[in-house]
């Protein structure tokens, strides 16, 4: 049959998913060859490529889809992926909806949806779309249904076009309501014209009242002089100025003044209007309101019997405000350092994940090679210490992925306090005081643990190893102006504290102690980053960190965590799982090759069948073209049309779902949010060994 070989002058019979549906081998679908595809299957399709609106069709039961080149176009980047593809496995996050739907037109019914709200994936990143969605089923030659045709028009810019309108509408009726609730309040005294070219002044009654104008005065022609003798005298000659000014430019008028009410008190009014002209630009007439402004003006008046003292208010402003100023400067410097540090960090991470696996690998091939392993073990110890700092860069730029719980400072007091014993030594007394009834956080504890530890061991080389460290927590509530400038918001938070009676600093030293890098020690004795990571993991957990020190007096660090009013996580075992490898087929996509290749040797030699790919799009491509794996482990950042979020996705509405094991240097908050993991996400930090991926590995699948 000779299919799609003659465009005979339609331009969708010649364009791109033409061409494409003509080279897709087809024989490994239901549809089979396509030069054996029925005449109503041809029919069809030809159809389908000529329309200009999207269009796809969904054949047999799983729906595989072919579609015209204005579906590729809606897909996005998807396409071509989707070509020959089931319909649940191409739009996985609408896999019941689109099941829904093969079921009902095979069955020879129809079905329509105007502005169906669908949340489609694009790009990684969930989206609300609005479509028109079309569906009836398509036959064979035998006149029974074999498939629906689908049409899809994207009704998302009118949708929220429709949204605005509708807005825009509510907000003039809420301006009608509000025009109305303000007459009915009073606050409008009246409205005016002023008829320039007769040198009328017309208005309503409220207007006629307020000025005290006669009853039965014709609103029509109200006298000028009458209105002017109930002004102030201080106020008659800038409401002129005004009225002149406006006549003569056209700007608005927008004049207060005083009114002389029949009690015989001045009134404080507001008259607003503007001067209309004609086509030669003649003044022509002057409309207006007046408004009751009175209360207002006497609160002003009362405000101002208490600003006697207004310069030194300004005063303080402006110093807090330069305070507040300087506050944002060194944030922003902070996270220009952070960001920074962050991706060297990442870029750090592959490079001793390479060196790491190697060695592994070395390590395990001469295992009665004594000067092999000596050496292995000493550069694997270094990879450490590299691995250790790279840690502490991403915890400054607050990048590490973080496991918060709920807990209480009494618990972690409890579990930092054998830890700080031996690692401070006998002659430093650590004093711990946490209130009773202590409000509950929702932190990481291990990394809080660790920020104590840092911040004690920077007590004790200030106190010269000999000293008494306090080790406290309080509840506290923060107002609006402690918080102004610190990234916070008032309300109810817990307060770590650990303060020590050594030298303390000097306010030089002070502004860069949370820099990275920044020390006071001698060489080789820190690394400057012990303060960066306290800084990073609090700001992290939206807290806020302040540092106090007097010169000769010791430092003082408070650690300020929201307090949650979540109740306490209930303790549960996790239960042991095999350690060493097993008989599972891995799929490792990775696209930096040396990673990938010491991966997939690490995999190999724990027994595990190992798959390659060299980013997310091949992997999807071997996936859909029926590799079949256990699990998916995989890099978090890789470049490509498909993410490993998208990959993700599909493993998990997969039947069985496909376990999936993430790996990174960091997440970049593209797997967590705030780099906070989900309970049912599972990440593997670079650089790792046999020994962790073995462990993780085994702990997903057998999860």
């Amino acid at each position: 049959m000779q299919f799609l070989e003659d465009s005979h002058g339609c331009s969708g019979w010649s364009g791109e998913m033409a061409e494409r549906i003509r080279a897709f081998d087809w024989s490994r679908t239901e549809l089979g060859p396509i030069d054996n595809w029925s005449r109503s299957l041809s029919s069809t399709v030809l159809l389908m490529l000529a329309s200009p609106l999207p269009m796809v069709m969904l054949w047999g039961r799983p729906g595989y889809m072919i579609y015209n080149d204005a579906y590729s176009a809606f897909a996005g980047g998807r396409h071509p992926y989707l070509l020959g593809a089931p319909v649940e496995l191409g739009w996985p996050e609408v896999a019941e909806f689109n099941r829904h739907v093969v079921d009902t037109c095979l069955a020879g019914s129809t079905l329509s949806y105007r502005n169906k709200e669908l949340v489609l994936l694009r790009d990684g990143v969930p989206e609300d779309v609005w479509l028109d969605l079309y569906y009836s089923p398509v036959s064979n030659d035998d006149g029974r249904p074999a498939g629906v045709m689908a049409m899809v028009v994207d009704t998302t810019e009118f949708m929220i076009s429709e949204r605005l309108r509708q807005a825009a509408e509510n907000a003039y009726r809420a301006d009608n309501e509000r025009v109305r609730l303000a007459l009915n309040a009073g606050a409008l005294l009246g409205s005016f014209v002023w008829d320039i070219k007769s040198n009328v002044l017309s208005g309503d009654e409220r207007f006629a009242r307020t000025f005290s104008y006669p009853a039965g005065q014709n609103l029509l022609d109200l006298p000028q002089q009458v209105a002017e003798t109930r002004i102030h005298p201080d106020d008659i000659a800038w409401v002129r100025e005004q009225v002149n000014q406006s006549v003569q430019t056209g700007s608005p008028f927008n004049a207060e003044y005083r009114i002389l009410s029949p009690d015989g008190n001045y009134l404080w009014v507001l008259a607003s209007g503007c001067c209309e002209f004609d086509e030669q630009g003649e003044p022509l007439r002057f409309p207006g309101v007046l408004i009751d402004i009175h209360e207002r003006k006497i609160a002003e008046a009362s405000l101002l019997k208490f600003t006697r003292n207004l310069e030194q208010r300004v005063a303080n402003e402006v110093e807090a405000r330069m305070a507040a100023e300087e506050q944002l400067r060194q944030s922003q410097k902070l996270e220009a350092i952070g960001g920074l540090t962050g991706g060297v960090a990442h870029d750090f991470n592959n490079l001793l994940q390479v060196i790491a696996g190697n060695l592994h690998l070395l390590a395990r091939h001469e295992p009665d090679n004594a000067n092999v392993q000596r050496r292995v073990s000493a550069s694997i110890a270094a990879v450490e210490r590299g691995a250790k700092l790279s840690s502490q860069l991403l915890a400054f730029a607050r990048r590490q992925p973080l496991s918060p719980a709920i807990c209480t400072p009494q618990q972690i007091f409890d579990g930092v306090g054998e830890l700080l014993q031996r690692a401070l030594g006998e002659t430093i007394q650590v004093h711990m005081t946490a209130p009773a009834e202590s409000w509950r956080v929702y932190v990481d504890r291990n990394q809080l643990e660790n920020a104590i530890l840092n911040l004690a061991i920077n007590a004790r080389d200030a106190m010269k190893g000999e000293g008494t460290i306090e080790l406290s927590a309080d509840n506290i509530s923060l107002d609006r102006e402690f918080c102004a400038g610190k990234g916070i918001v008032g309300g109810d938070y817990v307060r770590v504290c650990v303060a020590d009676t050594g030298g303390g600093m000097a306010p030089q030293v002070l502004e860069q102690a949370f820099e990275p890098f920044f020390t006071t020690k001698p060489d080789g004795q820190g690394t400057g980053l012990g303060l960066s990571m306290v800084f990073g993991f609090v700001k992290q957990s939206g807290g806020h960190i302040e540092m106090s020190s007097v010169v000769g007096q010791g430092t003082r660090v408070a650690l300020y965590f929201p307090r949650s009013l979540r109740s306490m996580d209930s303790e549960t075992t996790t239960p042991d799982v095999q350690q060493r490898g097993g008989h599972e087929r891995v799929l490792v996509v990775e696209d930096n090759e040396a990673v990938r290749t010491s991966s997939e040797d690490l995999l190999r030699e724990e027994g595990y069948q190992v798959l390659t790919a060299a980013n997310a799009d091949a992997a999807m491509q071997m996936l859909l073209e029926g590799a079949t794996v256990d699990l998916i482990f995989t890099d978090v950042v890789m470049p490509g049309l498909i993410k490993s979020t998208d990959l993700a996705a599909w493993a998990k509405v997969q039947n069985p779902p496909v376990a999936v094991l993430f790996t990174s240097g960091h997440t970049r908050d593209i797997i967590s949010r705030n780099h906070q993991l989900s309970p049912d996400t599972y990440l593997l930090s670079k650089p790792y060994g046999p020994d962790a991926l073995t462990r993780m590995v085994r702990t997903v699948l057998s999860g």
